[in-house]
């Protein structure tokens, strides 16, 4: 589902000799068995890997079908976790449902301070359940820059270990006790730096989150 991106991925760590410093993760998102075969099997081709640290079914679809298949290929081997995806709030109750029931390594879903839901839920069941969560959207595909775009940001940003917007939403994130980590997308350099800075220094906790969340107007 991810065109190239798999490919030059794959030529990069490659070439670079990067291979055993990285955690692959990508998604399975077709129907039918003999179809999510063929699709992981090219993204193993175009990764240049022989083992995927985690493959996904992506926005529940065929899960049914998938989950089985993925449970085969991590007792082979050739994945180490599997997990399921999505980012509507109108499936979130499929979402539990799945979460509840099935034998998950992790869960990536929709949650930032446009969109909360999934702490209502969801992020407290994975933890349950001990599943990992990957937190994508953190961003609301770009609404929360909007947000604050007339405000200048605080001086008590830097105590809380932010120097920019990106790192006030995604310390927010990553400040919730369930969440593993966040994936912000991004075409530049200089983004994907910022945002990697986040991650930096001793994680907020639930007081900083709400003081994250009031500094952004929240």
């Amino acid at each position: 589902m991810y065109g190239s991106s798999e490919s030059v991925l794959g030529d990069l760590a490659a070439g670079q000799g990067l291979r055993e410093r990285l955690f692959l993760a990508t998604k399975i998102w077709t129907r039918g068995r003999n179809e999510g075969i063929a699709q992981m099997e090219e993204s193993l081709r175009r990764l240049r890997a022989p083992r995927i640290e985690l493959m996904q079914v992506h926005n529940l679809v065929d899960w049914k079908q998938h989950l089985p298949l993925l449970r085969e290929w991590k007792a082979q081997g050739r994945i180490r976790y599997l997990g399921i995806s999505h980012y509507a709030a109108a499936a979130y109750g499929e979402v539990e449902a799945v979460l509840r029931t099935e034998p998950l390594d992790f869960l990536q879903i929709n949650y930032s301070l446009l969109e909360q839901e999934s702490a209502l839920r969801l992020l407290p069941l994975a933890a349950d359940r001990g599943v990992a969560v990957i937190v994508n959207r953190p961003f609301a595909e770009g609404a929360l820059f909007g947000h604050v775009k007339d405000r200048v940001l605080p001086a008590e940003a830097a105590a809380l270990g932010c120097a920019s917007w990106a790192q006030v939403f995604l310390r927010w994130i990553l400040a919730h006790p369930a969440v593993t980590c966040a994936i912000p997308a991004s075409g530049k350099q200089t983004h994907l730096e910022d945002n990697m800075a986040a991650g930096l220094g001793p994680l907020p906790g639930l007081a900083e989150q709400k003081a994250l969340a009031r500094m952004a107007g929240f």
